[in-house]
Order: structure tokens, then sequence, then C-alpha cells
């Protein structure tokens, strides 16, 4: 079984301590491959240490949108481009639009958007999308922009079903699977009965939303499992189907090459 987690922040201050720890247990639970979003400057060179330390995490690269404000935002998306064009990322994330801590900063996190959103065609890589309490605001954009060109994936969706149709029918992008799933008060359930395994690829958001019955620990990529089975068993079907099609999935987004 081959598993990967699409959306951890390994190189968190969270995982100081045990890092090689968290990421032999990982191993150990099949998850296998580890892809790391970038926050901001700040972040960079903490993710790319972690990378250059373990084969199996990769990075993005991107500006998050609860990092984008009037003073900074204009030099962060240079440090992405620049660092865009002079190392080799997975993805161009995490990127988009929070409503949920700052409605305020709305249009400069539009433009930010827009402008990472460019980077990624420009350099042929999908794109990751943060959104919270804004799905209205992102989907739109992302329908303004999309073409064949643009793909990528809405990270942690945790919508209803016209959304998640809004997002299939987009083409070439997949639904964020984690922890959430597991929730008892999440219609995450009830959802992904009617949607393919071929629309979702799966992620644990290390350190945080960890899964039941983690809830309340730390999270970590060993967790995927947990998701894995637990989508298992909402679509009545064996958790080696769901680590295929997802895997193949995620493969397939982000360009890994894998041989599984």
């Amino acid at each position: 079984m081959y598993l990967i987690d699409s959306h951890c922040h390994l190189y968190a201050k969270n995982f100081e301590g045990d890092i090689e720890e968290v990421v032999q247990q990982s191993i150990n639970n099949n998850v296998k491959k580890i892809l790391l979003p970038n926050i901001s400057s700040q972040t960079t060179d903490d993710m790319l240490n972690v990378c250059n330390r373990f084969s199996n995490c990769l990075p993005m690269m991107g500006l998050h949108p609860c990092e984008v404000n009037n003073n900074t935002y204009e030099s962060e998306l240079e440090h992405v481009e620049e660092s865009l064009r002079n190392n080799n990322f997975i993805a161009v994330g995490e990127i988009g639009i929070d409503l949920y801590w700052n409605k305020e900063t709305l249009e400069i996190q539009k433009e930010a958007f827009q402008f990472q959103i460019k980077l990624a065609k420009k350099y042929s890589l999908p794109i990751v999308i943060h959104l919270r309490e804004s799905f209205d605001e992102v989907i739109e954009i992302i329908e303004a922009e999309n073409d064949e060109n643009l793909s990528g994936v809405f990270h942690c969706f945790s919508g209803d079903l016209n959304q998640a149709n809004r997002v299939i029918n987009l083409n070439g992008f997949y639904l964020g699977i984690g922890g959430i799933v597991t929730f008892k008060n999440s219609n995450l359930e009830t959802i992904l009965k009617d949607i393919e395994l071929k629309h979702i690829i799966l992620e644990t958001d290390s350190p945080y939303l960890s899964p039941h019955p983690f809830r309340g620990k730390r999270n970590e990529p060993k967790n995927i499992l947990t998701i894995a089975e637990k989508i298992s068993i909402i679509k009545s079907c064996n958790i080696l189907e769901v680590a295929e099609i997802t895997t193949y999935n995620c493969n397939k987004l982000f360009d890994l090459k894998l041989e599984t």
C-alpha cells in the first residue's frame, strides 16, 4: 500500500523535537511521500531544510493568504517568484483567500491569489488552494482563470455537494480530504458517498486537524492511514482501493513520477 500526505507543515516548531521519528512512523504506516506547502518567506528555509534532510518530503512555494498584508505582500510575492525561478517545487501553494481571520484584506488577498495563479501557469505547476469562509470568492477567480494550463486542489475541503461538483466540473482540480471527514459534526461523510474516489486526494494539514480518535493531539502524516480507513468505510470499498486511486490522483496532479 502506498499513501501520500498531500498537505503537511512538517517544518512547524511542533515537530522540532522528534521529526525523525515522525517521518519514520509515517513510512511505517505506508505514508511514503509528504508534500509540504509554504507559508511565507519566514518559513521557506525551514521547509527546504526538512526536504533536504528527508528525500520523501517535497516542497511547494507560495504565500498563504493569512500572511497577506499591506506592508509586506508585494515583497513576499517577489520572494515567491524568485524562488520559483531558481528552485524546483512541485506546486504553488498554499495560496488562496481566508475570510475567517481578516476580511479587511480581501482585495489584496485576491490580488496575491491571482498573481500566484499566473505564476503557476508560467511554471506549469498545480496550485494548492487555502479557502476558509471564502468558497464563492475563490471559485469565482478560479473559474475566470481556468484553462488547460491550470490544475490544483481545494485544500481541506469541507463544503457541500454543490460546491464539490463545482470544483469537479473545473476538470483538473481535486478535493483535498483530511481529518475533518472523521468528525461527528462533519457533512463530508454524506457528501463523499456521492463523490467518486477519482476526484479526491488525501491530506493531514499536520500539525492541525487531527482525525478522530486523535483530536486534541498533534496531527502527523501517519494519520493519513486513519483518514483512508474512514473513506473506505464511507465508500464501502477496500482501503487498498482508496490508497491506489488517491495516490494515483496525487501522482498525476503533482507530476511525482512515482512507480507505485
